[in-house]
């Protein structure tokens, strides 16, 4: 029975297992000594095995950390890790590689030059990145602020980790580099709250009735559907100008993307009110003085 379960032994650990060993070093062999490459199927074996273990880890550790975040603080998460995990496989490829003997300084050392061009020509995307990293973790921009860029006024109605997409007051999608709002000035108009406060200039001719004039104004952004009894709108008189007395109107308003058509709507019913209360609203003018040249005496 001993030399049976010996002659056993032998056939698995010969046989069998050469047999294994034999499949699994088929490959490409490239080199000798310590520099030799082995490209065999156990090699790729091993990375499929690495990445498949490393797959279920990161999923694992994705639900851990988002589990109890919200939907939109778990979608931003979820694209900033995405971008992580090639980062991490790339790591696991080398740990690999390393662990099945293949030398890969070698490899970091030939590919150096290449990540250095790489990085030069993609300096702008990895500043897209870094920028969309940013937004996301620190929550200083949001879907449905109202952003000003390069003169640009759009809504935000997607944030990418590359670029931020908005829909401007004519219905058009700009689409914005993420840097753009690290490197550059960009006005948020909803950033702290909703509320925004508008602006419409006006001017009438002197000797108008300012007290007249005030309460017209109010009367109309009181009458306006889209401006805010709370906070109160309010007039100021600007200033003495060179043809005309002027004044502001000052209004706040829970819909600033459509201000354009809010100041619109209050303008029509300014010039109307001005017809009805006889108010002019005044041109520029000049006046010239000719002085008649003396004749010289003869």
């Amino acid at each position: 029975m001993q030399e049976e379960t010996n002659e056993i032994k032998e056939i698995i650990k010969e046989d069998i297992w050469g047999s294994i060993k034999e499949f699994l070093n088929m490959g490409i062999h490239l080199g000798e000594g310590d520099k030799s490459i082995h490209l065999t199927i156990g090699l790729l074996l091993m990375l499929c095995v690495a990445f498949v273990v490393t797959k279920f880890l990161l999923r694992w550790i994705r639900y851990l950390l988002t589990r109890k975040m919200e939907t939109e603080d778990k979608q931003k998460f979820t694209s900033v890790f995405k971008f992580t995990n090639y980062f991490i496989y790339l790591v696991v490829v080398l740990i690999t590689l390393s662990a099945a003997g293949i030398d890969i300084t070698l490899l970091i050392t030939a590919s150096a030059a290449l990540f250095v061009g790489l990085g030069l020509a993609l300096q702008e995307l990895f500043q897209d990145i870094l920028g969309g990293i940013l937004i996301i973790v620190d929550k200083s921009l949001q879907v449905g602020d109202i952003v000003e860029v390069d003169g640009k006024v759009g809504k935000v109605f997607e944030i990418k980790l590359r670029t931020t997409r908005a829909i401007t007051r004519d219905d058009k999608v700009v689409v914005i580099p993420n840097h753009k709002f690290i490197s550059d000035i960009v006005f948020n108009y909803t950033q702290n709250h909703r509320t925004t406060m508008e602006k419409i200039k006006v001017g009438v001719a002197y000797g108008s009735n300012v007290e007249l004039v005030t309460q017209i104004l109010e009367q109309v952004a009181a009458e306006q559907k889209m401006v805010l009894k709370n906070p109160k709108p309010f007039v100021l008189f600007d200033d003495f100008g060179d043809s005309a007395l002027l004044f502001s109107l000052n209004f706040f308003t829970n819909d600033s993307f459509a201000g354009p058509r809010i100041k619109s709507a209050i303008r029509f019913n300014i010039n109307t009110k001005f017809k009805e209360n006889n108010v002019t609203i005044p041109f520029p003018q000049r006046d010239v003085h000719i002085v008649p040249q003396q004749k010289p005496q003869e």
